[in-house]
């Protein structure tokens, strides 16, 4: 995503790559933000690696096809499902298609995923632990 920006700056908006380079890391930094918010601990993401792969396929096909449909559109134009194909494809495919998968790959793995008894306990744990340094240090 760095490079797409300074490319971009460097030639004042008028980098013919930039775009084309943002298309592939904005769906791989977002990838990485979902690994980073649903790994536990030394455990891996498990069975959320389909989805997750499936997701970021799914962002990096929709922006490089968005990207490489001809710049024609018109009043003639013919819609996808009453939307222009860009449009479409955005909305569509970028949009909508994850909002359909992630939660239902949530869901599935709910039980493997989230924090059991012990972790909670663990948490709160830590927290008082936190507490008392701090009522130490102020006091």
């Amino acid at each position: 995503m760095a490079l797409a920006y300074a490319e971009a700056l460097v030639t004042k908006g008028a980098s013919t790559s930039a775009p084309w380079i943002a298309a592939i890391a904005v769906p791989i930094a977002l990838t990485a933000i979902m690994i980073l918010g649903a790994v536990r601990g030394d455990k891996d993401i498990g069975r959320l690696t389909i989805p997750f792969v499936f997701v970021a396929l799914i962002l990096i096909v929709g922006f490089l096809s968005a990207l490489m449909l001809p710049a024609s559109e018109s009043p003639t134009s013919s819609l996808w499902l009453g939307l222009p194909a860009r449009a479409a494809i955005v909305i569509y495919g970028i949009g909508m298609l994850p909002i359909i998968v992630l939660p239902v790959a949530y869901a599935l793995t709910f039980e493997t995923q989230t924090l059991n008894a012990e972790d909670v306990e663990r948490v709160r744990e830590l927290g008082r632990e936190n507490t008392r340094n701090q009522e130490r240090l102020d006091g």
